[in-house]
């Protein structure tokens, strides 16, 4: 028999979850009428080494939802250290997240954010209504890096560097 969990408050579970570290991505496609669209995610995970595939996850009320299930591909774009002012340009409300942000294009035309640590270019193969989010799982179709520092989060904070840190 399946019992149902108790119920949690919804704003101390978070608090729980935010005590694990994370990276942080832009994840861009393009929608309706080749618009550009971009989330900030630090959902981002590696699924599987073969074949390559990767997840992020969006809510379900995200105005970006439909651009990313139109496109049927995603660019995950994990910043650099010194990117934090496009983690929170992307998770912001303006109306062009974009402005003022050096791009490339990828895959099929896809906006590529430039400086960043690491870019994955996914084409869609999954898609799951799961609570209150879609899971994308993307398989890896190219992928680049530069090593450079990346830009990690931890309860509510963007974390100091870790270059000088010796190895554990």
């Amino acid at each position: 028999m399946i019992t149902q969990a108790p119920p949690f408050d919804s704003r101390d579970l978070r608090t729980a979850l935010a005590s694990f570290a994370t990276g942080v991505t832009v994840v861009t496609s393009r929608g309706a009428n080749n618009r550009k669209v971009g989330v900030t995610a630090n959902s981002f995970g590696s699924v599987s080494l073969v074949p390559p595939i990767v997840s992020w996850n969006l809510g379900l009320k995200s105005p970006s939802l439909a651009a990313f299930d139109e496109a049927g591909r995603f660019v995950i774009n994990v910043l650099a250290f010194d990117q934090q002012h496009l983690s929170t340009q992307f998770s912001s409300k303006t109306a062009d997240r974009f402005a003022g942000v050096p791009i490339d294009e990828g895959l099929e035309g896809l906006p590529v954010l430039r400086g960043c640590t690491a870019v994955i270019e996914c084409r869609t193969i999954d898609r799951l209504e799961l609570g209150d989010h879609v899971l994308f799982l993307g398989a890896v179709e190219q992928y680049r890096y530069q090593g450079t520092e990346p830009l990690l989060f931890c309860q509510g904070v963007y974390l100091p560097g870790f270059s000088n840190r010796q190895p554990a």
